[in-house]
């Protein structure tokens, strides 16, 4: 997995779309209500990947789980996220004395009060400096992961300890992101004249949050203990300790014998089918409204994607539901993606690619009328070229090669040739997708922050090239001056309802021209054993260690 300031790609992990979880669902769910536990003790749970280095706001940090262990009970934040109604949305942190406000529109400045209770670990106060020193080690900074925002400010003014302004050069809807999401605050006292990156990357000894970093043993563990300076509720557990278990089949080992009390597992098909052979003890929860997106990511600027009749067509040509339903049937959901906003941005997003449905009679007249007979092989060509394309994906992930496995088959029957070429992520995401080479990609996009950010894969700005310094990941080549409009109203206006209307917009814009083809929504899993009590469930965004300062042990 690989995290991203709202956005982000990933190929071996979740997807998502708009699916919920269906009654006859193969799997129990339960729905954890809080369970009483006892103060002290401790637990082991399993990390599916060991991140590259704690410096979050470097280019090394891009995995997830990184912040699912370390930095979101470590780091401090302006904004968290909270479930209201049905939609997950920014909240103010206990960081903050109250909401941030924002002002003015040229110019927009914000203003930031900070609860005076809040200290670092070391006793500090947490300052208006901390919030400047983040800002410009993110704006300034060389080889930082995202300057989304950031690199619009302007000025941040300080004029007391508790309160920073912070001027941008223009509108940013997007403005709660900043100091949230993947980054958070960081302790300018400590960090300010030094190194950041050397500081931090192996692990780090200050925290703004309710645990601290004990121990960070590389390609074995971390532990986090209690942050015994933390000004809200402290942990109720002595130590929590997340130990690397990549290997799916010896991590389910290792929960059955209680070696492990929790696992968070990315729902491949050795995952699905160990929970449907039985889990004895344990209690399971499923969540469907995820901010990941797994979709075919259709090259707009390479034969033939760049036909829009043809994109049309292989949108007809293959059986979504079809697919869901094998896939993530046992979890219980079933129904594909109709937008390219995720489930956790449900209130941006529209239902437009609903219409796309196996139909082999709207293939034939789409691409008949694009000029294209089928060959003696029954495959279709136009001007002496077949419709024949290849498939870039993870090598060895088993899930992505049944979907590659299904779409073959499907396409074939619909008179497309589609061959199968995986990679590594390293060569994907570095080379082949930067540089366009590339006809469908199948990947997902993961939103980290309940904000919607699709100008990221779809504007034309993005696009890596010379122009901006080979940085985007619009690697589908999206060219389209009318979405990009749409998309920079999405990005730009602070008025919500302006925004929720444009994204629909967008929505619109991308599937009636099928710029790429939204699969489904993947969802999350999380598992504990019964000696585990608490509070448990899924944050979409923050993953589901977000509140595990009220996890314990059962009383």
């Amino acid at each position: 997995m690989v995290a991203g300031l709202s956005l982000s790609l990933v190929l071996a992990g979740c997807g998502g779309g708009s699916a919920n979880p269906s009654a006859g669902s193969a799997v129990r769910t339960q729905t954890a209500a809080p369970v009483a536990v006892r103060q002290g003790g401790s637990l082991v749970i399993g990390a599916e990947q060991e991140p590259d280095c704690a410096d979050w706001l470097g280019t090394c940090s891009g995995a997830v789980w990184g912040e699912y262990i370390m930095k979101n009970e470590t780091i401090p934040q302006v904004f968290t996220v909270a479930k209201q109604g049905a939609d997950w949305v920014p909240a103010a942190s206990p960081l903050m004395a109250g909401e941030p406000t924002i002002t003015g529109d040229a110019q927009p400045k914000i203003t930031y009060r900070l609860n005076p209770k809040a200290v670092w670990s070391d006793g500090q106060p947490i300052t208006s400096a901390d919030l400047k020193y983040t800002a410009l080690q993110v704006r300034d900074g060389q080889d930082i992961f995202d300057k989304t925002g950031y690199s619009l400010i302007t000025s941040i003014d300080t004029p007391d300890p508790q309160t920073a302004v912070v001027t941008l050069s223009k509108s940013f809807g997007n403005w709660k992101m900043l100091f949230s999401g993947d980054y958070g605050v960081l302790p300018s006292h400590l960090l300010a004249g030094k190194d950041r990156d050397a500081v931090m990357k192996n692990g780090y000894s200050f925290s703004g949050g309710p645990w601290k970093i004990e121990q960070w043993v590389r390609g074995s563990s971390v532990t986090l203990v209690p942050n015994d300076k933390y000004w809200g509720p402290k942990p109720h557990l002595d130590k929590v300790t997340f130990q690397f278990t990549a290997d799916t089949a010896a991590a389910f080992q290792a929960f059955r014998s209680g070696q492990l009390d929790a696992l968070y597992p990315s729902p491949q098909l050795d995952v699905i089918d160990q929970i449907k052979a039985g889990l004895p003890n344990a209690d399971i929860q499923t969540d469907a409204q995820s901010g990941n997106l797994e979709a075919l990511w259709m090259n707009n600027a390479r034969f033939p994607f760049d036909s829009t009749a043809v994109r049309q067509a292989v949108a007809y040509a293959i059986d979504r539901q079809a697919l869901v339903t094998r896939l993530y049937g046992p979890l219980g959901s079933t129904s594909p993606a109709q937008s390219f906003n995720s489930p956790m941005l449900s209130r941006y997003a529209g239902t437009d690619f609903s219409v796309y449905h196996l139909d082999l009679a709207k293939v034939t007249a789409l691409m008949t009328g694009a000029g294209w007979a089928k060959n003696a092989d029954g495959i279709w060509a136009k001007d002496g070229r077949p419709a024949a394309f290849t498939i870039t994906s993870l090598s060895g992930n088993k899930r992505r090669e049944l979907i590659e496995q299904v779409l073959q088959a499907q396409l074939k029957q619909a008179g497309f040739t589609l061959t199968i070429k995986n990679s590594t992520a390293a060569e994907i995401f570095s080379k082949t997708a930067p540089a366009g080479d590339f006809d469908l990609g199948l990947w997902t996009i993961v939103d980290t922050f309940p904000a919607p950010t699709l100008d990221a894969s779809f504007a034309s700005q993005n696009i890596p090239g010379p122009s901006n310094g080979q940085a985007g990941i619009n690697f589908i080549r999206s060219n389209y001056p009318q979405l990009d409009q749409l998309l920079g109203k999405v990005a730009n206006t602070t008025d919500e309802t302006a925004r929720r209307q444009a994204s629909l917009g967008a929505d619109t814009f991308i599937a009636n021209n099928v710029v790429s083809l939204p699969i489904s929504a993947v969802p999350n899993v999380l598992l504990w054993n019964k000696r585990v009590g608490g509070p448990i469930s899924i944050n979409p965004s923050e993953g589901p260690w977000w509140n595990l300062a009220e996890w314990g042990l059962v009383s």
